[in-house]
């Protein structure tokens, strides 16, 4: 691209930015460029020539011929700038992250979006020519089906203070993941180290999961002993490497697994392929980028609402490394809602439309179903399974050996035992006894269910019952210990025999009583 007018300025000329410059100042078209320190003006202006330097970002809103700011400073200051530019009527491009919080982040957008602005965010890999044949790789099928995609950022050298190594270097990572999906993540997990300088992480591992099943992680760090940048995609026919440190850019190895007898799976190696790709400089890529989308007015593929995608990841992320375990996101593609106080250990299984609400802890390797309502300082697992649509209210602890099925309902403070005879100087885990709680049953507050007992379908523990034996289906109970009462309709509401036929008085469902089971003759 040819740009004969210099109509671009720029704030931030040190580390990286001093890369950018380079790039606009050989398009031609960087006409003043700003810097808070006095000497690293004093070095740009040794090395580019015929540019206005100036400390004042301020000079850069005022010049009307200015059409485009590029913002290269600090993560910290870029949603005050961002914002800056754009209400003076400025497109801009600024550094990976948006900003340091979703809300400005919103905000950001919403101004561009108001102004009619162009709004890019500098997230380098989709410009990349290896990742955007990476890209055409899947599309094609080529890779076969995607299992899994994993990324290594890692690097000995400029440590940061201002900003934790998550958010300076795994943005670009997740934009370029998401962006090879076509998909945002459905839930987040993250764990990180502060080392070097307490509260700022120099390492961080973060976990995707996508609706499709694919899952990723991102490994990054700046007390590595080397530096490494690759990419890798698992596939079901072959498996891609991008690796930005070498000459040669993007490999496929074609590895298949194969079965021997149909049972035992074998790895058929094969030798790698290079995968040519062009030899193009991905920042000049980019910056052409945001000129032509300065030029034609059109959105660009990195805008303001894709560096949001991504910003929403590093925040839920952040949460995730200060020990509120798994996240989701609260906006419109959320598929369940994990309250920020709430703690959700590995390999759980969280169902559509569930909340897990505050305090709430959700040990390894249990499944909570869909639409289900866990309230406050509500304890599950491990290993609990528990179905649809429950309702699991606050101060309940669900113990390893309880299993839990669809639509049943348990009252504040209620208990469930796993062990009948515990004793705190004896280990017991082995004599775990199984508590099945069938569909559709409630236990009232307070109750007591004593491990090795079925609460049967549709039934009844009144508050405050100690339940010692099997309760059947639609029994209801109540009393220590706990004795039966009377029967339940499936509505909840207690029915009323004058033979040993009932009607509910609420839902007009049928019953009888035969050989001392409640029998359904007719639902409404």
């Amino acid at each position: 691209m040819v740009i004969e007018k210099k109509f671009i300025g720029q704030a931030g000329l040190g580390y990286w930015g001093k890369n950018i410059l380079r790039v606009l100042y050989e398009l031609g078209v960087i006409k003043v460029a700003s810097d808070s320190s006095l000497d690293i003006l004093n070095e740009r202006k040794k090395q580019f020539p015929n540019i206005r330097f100036t400390t004042s970002f301020e000079d850069i809103l005022d010049d009307s011929d200015i059409k485009g700011v590029v913002i290269s400073t600090p993560a910290a200051t870029h949603y005050e700038l961002v914002k800056k530019a754009l209400l003076a009527g400025k497109d801009v491009f600024v550094e990976k992250p948006l900003a340091l919080k979703v809300d400005e982040g919103e905000e950001l957008v919403e101004i561009a979006e108001r102004e009619n602005r162009i709004l890019m965010v500098g997230h380098i890999l989709q410009y990349h020519p290896a990742i955007i044949k990476l890209k055409e790789l899947i599309t094609l099928g080529e890779l076969g089906k995607i299992y899994y995609i994993y990324s290594n950022r890692l690097n000995i050298g400029k440590l940061r203070t201002e900003e934790n190594i998550l958010w300076s270097f795994a943005p670009h990572d997740i934009s370029v993941i998401i962006m090879l999906l076509g998909e945002k993540p459905i839930n987040i997990s993250a764990i990180g180290g502060d080392y070097i300088s307490k509260n700022v992480h120099d390492i961080s591992i973060t976990n995707l999961k996508f609706s499709n099943g694919i899952k990723s992680h991102i490994f990054v760090s700046w007390i590595h002993p080397y530096k490494e940048q690759k990419l890798i995609v698992v596939g079901s026919k072959a498996m891609a490497v991008f690796d930005d440190l070498t000459e040669e850019k993007l490999f496929v190895y074609p590895h298949k697994i194969e079965w021997k007898d149909g049972k035992i799976p074998i790895a058929q190696k094969a030798d790698y392929k290079i995968v040519q790709v062009a030899k193009c400089e991905p920042l000049k890529l980019e910056i052409e980028h945001f000129l032509s989308c300065i030029e034609t007015r059109t959105t660009s593929k990195t805008d303001g609402k894709e560096g949001l995608e991504v910003l929403k990841v590093l925040e839920q992320a952040e949460k995730s490394i200060s020990g509120h375990g798994i996240s989701s996101f609260s906006s419109n593609f959320t598929s369940y809602f994990v309250h920020e106080t709430a703690y959700i250990d590995e390999n759980v299984e969280i169902g559509e439309g569930t909340k897990i609400w505050h305090f709430s802890h959700v040990l390894k390797n249990s499944k909570i179903g869909k639409n289900c309502i866990i309230g406050q300082n509500v304890v599950i697992g491990p290993e609990v399974k528990i179905g649809n649509r429950c309702k699991i209210q606050n101060n309940v602890s669900v113990y390893k050996g309880v299993n839990i099925e669809d639509d049943v309902f348990c009252g504040p403070s209620c208990v469930f035992t796993n062990v009948y005879n515990p004793r705190a100087f004896i280990e017991r885990k082995h004599e775990f006894r199984e508590t099945i709680v069938k569909k559709g049953s409630t236990i009232g507050a307070n109750a007591t269910i004593v491990c090795g007992v079925t609460i049967g379908e549709y039934s009844f523990v009144a508050a405050g019952a100690v339940v010692k034996k099997d309760v059947p289906p639609y029994a209801i109970v109540a009393g220590v210990p706990a004795k039966q009462i009377g029967w339940t309709c499936k509505c909840g509401t207690t029915l009323r025999f004058i033979t040993n036929k009932s009607i509910c008085e609420y839902c007009g469902n049928e019953y009888e009583i035969k050989d001392n089971k409640l029998v359904v003759l007719k639902e409404v």
